[in-house]
């Protein structure tokens, strides 16, 4: 049901979504355990660290997030090393990706670094993204 959905929305459109998710249904069990999940105030921290990183980066500039980044910013500042060109470069040819999609990609990975507090764009950040990416064009 939810692929036949999918297939209604246009591809431009799915395109301009940075982030598919897919959230399964919680068991029981992990709803009535005693694990407690990371509390928000650390996330907030983590992500109020990430954005002060952003403002730092662009603090010459006109941008102010990651987000705001165009062709040639994503190429000043998700420079890519031979292994993520790689995963790039497969992960074009697989999920047939646009140009704004690899954009969008490099960008997200920027942000999933930032999180991480690393200063260089990993190979497992843009796995993560790509990740992201993948699950909405199941």
């Amino acid at each position: 049901m939810i692929a036949r959905y999918q297939k209604r929305i246009s591809g431009s459109l799915l395109d301009r979504i940075d982030i598919h998710i897919t959230v399964p249904r919680v068991e029981f069990e992990k709803l009535a355990g005693d694990r407690l999940g990371e509390p928000s105030s650390v996330i907030r921290k983590r992500v109020e660290r990430a954005r002060e990183i952003q403002r730092e980066r662009f603090k010459n500039t006109n941008l102010q997030v990651n987000a705001d980044m165009g062709p040639a910013e994503v190429r000043q500042f998700c420079e890519l090393d031979d292994a993520g060109r790689q995963l790039m470069r497969a992960a074009m040819k697989q999920m047939n990706m646009s140009a704004r999609a690899f954009h969008r990609i490099l960008k997200l990975a920027r942000t999933i670094a930032d999180l991480a507090e690393s200063e260089r764009l990993e190979t497992h950040h843009l796995a993560e993204a790509v990740q992201y990416r993948a699950r909405g064009q199941e």
